[in-house]
């Protein structure tokens, strides 16, 4: 598959070498129906202009390009964000879910089954479950619940029925196991709305679909082309939605991992949760937990597109610690009156450090992809700051 192949990856769901569909048996015919649907559904004319609609009407877009005028003053380039903030429910989260809930409406489905670990995915699940009358079921790690309070919070409110999930590291890669044993037992009625463009074929290439839409929109809102296209990454759905609207550009596509989760930096190829791809691993081949102050970073692999991407050397990977990102969230509020998440807090500290260097020259135009507002991290915030 080319680099700039925009539709769907080649049979058998593969991104190069990775990629795949490494699921129980009983999980296969799900996952051809869902591709099946998915296939119809995108090239429905109908199915386009009520997601369309849902995303106008409800979720807030277009969102915002926000120019960063004191940052870009201050490190010589031109710093231009793209604000998933600014979307209902207050992250990217929102567009994927949208997609799919109208395709498991479509499917005949009456119940969401999602795995979370920052909670915005859980959040826009539960919205998402809210509107379109269903139930919704959400996996959270227990160490995140405990960090996320108000997200779980705002689930349970919305109606939806959070579990805990308290075995292994109680993260992220924990509550996807669960999420998918939920799903081989309520096959029928339920639909695996997962949040990152990981897990089986088609789901890598599904949410990067319904997440396309923040690089489409951000090219056209940009005056200038940019130099630069930067995004945080975990499983990296955001920057799956980013990338994709300027990977047939000359522009650079940045992704920043997570120091203590960075399996395209420190990974080896493996298979986790349905897929192919970059994992933190041992010498057996057994996986590491990952460690990052932010939930939603927290996870051991990377999207088998990223891999690929990165093994073309079509986009770099670079890594950002805590401390560097925890800075970051603070001047970028300072300086633009943005709190954004600490997910995205670690894209910007790529940039910070970067800029007028031979990474980052002086007089660079970057465009970066708020992934998400930060109110979700003020606990944690407080504690590390206090």
């Amino acid at each position: 598959m080319t680099v700039l192949e925009s539709m769907a990856p080649p049979t058998g769901g593969r991104f190069g070498d990775f990629g795949g569909r490494y699921v129980p048996e009983s999980l296969v015919p799900a996952c051809a129906a869902l591709e099946t649907a998915f296939r119809e559904a995108w090239a429905d004319a109908t199915f386009h202009e009520r997601l369309a609609e849902l995303r106008s009407v409800y979720a807030g877009r277009p969102t915002a390009l926000t120019p960063a005028t004191t940052l870009s003053a201050d490190l010589g380039i031109t710093l231009m964000l793209k604000r998933e903030d600014l979307a209902h429910t207050g992250s990217h989260k929102i567009n994927n879910v949208l997609g799919q809930a109208l395709l498991a409406q479509r499917m005949g489905k009456t119940r969401l089954i999602a795995e979370t670990g920052a909670g915005q995915h859980g959040v826009a699940t539960a919205t998402a479950a809210a509107l379109f009358g269903m139930r919704a079921t959400i996996y959270m790690g227990e160490r995140d619940m405990a960090r996320q309070r108000l997200n779980v919070f705002r689930m349970e409110l919305l109606g939806a029925e959070v579990i805990p999930v308290t075995a292994g590291s109680r993260t992220l890669k924990d509550a996807t196991n669960e999420a998918m044993r939920g799903w081989v037992a309520a096959v029928e009625e339920a639909h695996f709305c997962l949040g990152s463009a990981a897990g089986p074929h088609p789901y890598p290439w599904l949410v990067r679909q319904f997440q396309r839409v923040i690089g489409e929109e951000a090219r056209a809102q940009a005056a200038v082309q940019p130099d630069v296209v930067v995004a945080c990454v975990g499983g990296g759905s955001n920057a799956a939605g980013t990338f994709a609207g300027f990977v047939d550009t000359r522009a650079r596509l940045v992704g920043v991992e997570a120091a203590g989760g960075a399996a395209m930096t420190h990974g080896r190829p493996g298979i986790v949760h349905g897929y192919r791809s970059m994992l933190l691993q041992d010498e057996q081949g057994q996986i590491l937990e990952a460690e990052s102050i932010s939930a939603g970073l927290d996870y051991p692999g990377i999207g088998p597109e990223h891999a690929h991407l990165g093994a073309l050397g079509r986009a770099e990977y670079v890594t950002v610690t805590d401390d560097e990102a925890v800075a970051a969230l603070g001047r970028l509020a300072r300086a633009e009156g943005i709190i954004c998440a600490l997910e995205s807090a670690h894209a910007v500290a790529w940039v910070l450090r970067a800029a007028g260097t031979p990474e980052l020259p002086a007089g660079s135009t970057v465009l970066l992809t708020l992934s998400g507002r930060g109110d979700k991290d003020m606990a944690t915030l407080a504690g590390v700051t206090e």
